[in-house]
């Protein structure tokens, strides 16, 4: 019988049986070294090949061209925010913002103490619960750049496809909760940039694809380690790097290797999403509430028609091996996060939670 349950979380989230298995032993003991893991020199032949092996898969996967860089970075999405626009932006110029959830409004408020900022579209109006139409985009005349976020983990709501900003405009995308979860044209953007403890590794590291002649336009005048070019110069090892996060980081690309690659990842996701919300669709008393046109197939958010339900559902549902279901605070109900490695056998036990739990209390 297996110790583990099924995990919800929006992150840190579930990651790959096998990665997991596979660093146990490297904790104790790295390739036969002698040194465990979290031990082993960043500048060691061990950690090195580690390191290579990394970006290559990354490469291999994205289809990422050698014109941009892999970095493996530290501060979260969250520094992310900042160091975009500290590099690209200028005091008097202007950085279009698709504003479609919490994470994109922390991005415009760090945006703003750098340079102005225009709204290009917001879903505020209702609650985030959607996508704005392409019709409603504002786009200014001369953007440094246009940022949008890629997928909500707190609304659950999901771009289908990359915004076309206006010709020549760098495209940067906070793609955190949903990295490699789906094909990307790389070509199509100036910088990518996601935490890993959703769909890539444990927290602690930050994957970033930044395209280099942007990079050697970006404002010089920062301190050393906000440079983007600091890091691309000295292949993310300026300073010592979270070692044992990219450690992990790369069995998880291995992993999606494995699994057939981004094509057949963003198949398994939308195969295991389906049927969660074929039920809320057809269901008398539980109901999503990400408008169909612009849901995620990361984070399904739901609600019961009372909350004093919701927390009965959450805590039933905890007892039995469903963990991790509470919605954010802000918006309350229940999240089902299903990034890459979580199992469809999970989300199939959910349903049949739910179908039982609509039964008993209607």
């Amino acid at each position: 019988m297996s110790d583990r349950i099924y995990n919800f979380s929006p992150g840190p989230a579930v990651m790959p049986e096998e990665v997991i298995k596979k660093t146990q032993p490297a904790l104790w003991n790295l390739n036969g070294s002698g040194i465990g893991l979290m031990e082993c020199s960043h500048r060691g032949a061990d950690f090195l090949a580690i390191y290579k092996e990394a970006e290559a898969t990354a490469r291999k996967l994205a289809g990422i061209p050698d014109d941009y860089a892999v970095l493996f970075l530290q501060g979260g999405a969250s520094l992310q925010f900042t160091m975009v626009p500290m590099n690209f932006l200028t005091k008097d110029g202007t950085a279009d913002y698709l504003v479609t959830g919490a994470w994109s409004q922390k991005a415009v408020k760090e945006a703003k103490l750098f340079g102005k900022v225009n709204p290009v579209c917001s879903s505020e109006n209702e609650n985030f619960s959607y996508i704005p139409a392409i019709d409603t985009f504002r786009w200014s005349s001369a953007p440094a750049y246009a940022h949008f976020t890629s997928n909500n983990t707190i609304f659950g709501t999901q771009f289908r496809t990359e915004p076309v900003p206006p010709a020549g405009v760098p495209l940067v995308v906070d793609a955190s909760s949903d990295i490699f979860s789906r094909p990307i044209d790389v070509t199509k953007y100036g910088l990518i940039y996601a935490g890993a403890q959703k769909n890539l590794g444990p927290s602690g590291v930050t994957l970033v694809i930044v395209r280099k002649d942007w990079v050697a336009k970006a404002n010089p005048g920062l301190p050393t380690m906000l440079q983007y070019k600091t890091h691309m110069e000295n292949e993310s090892m300026y300073n010592t790097p979270p070692t044992t996060g990219i450690f992990v980081l790369n069995e998880v690309l291995k992993w999606i290797d494995g699994q057939g690659g981004l094509g057949a990842m963003n198949q398994k996701n939308q195969d295991k999403a389906r049927p969660l919300y074929e039920f809320l669709d057809n269901s008398k008393f539980f109901r999503g509430t990400a408008r169909p046109d612009s849901r995620s197939l990361m984070n399904v958010c739901f609600r019961a028609p009372t909350e004093a339900q919701e927390s009965d559902f959450i805590k039933q549902a905890t007892k039995r091996g469903l963990n991790g279901l509470k919605g954010h605070r802000s918006v309350g109900g229940m999240r089902a996060s299903i990034y890459n490695a979580f199992p469809k056998k999970g989300v199939d036990e959910l349903v049949t939670f739910m179908k039982e739990f609509e039964r008993a209390n209607q």
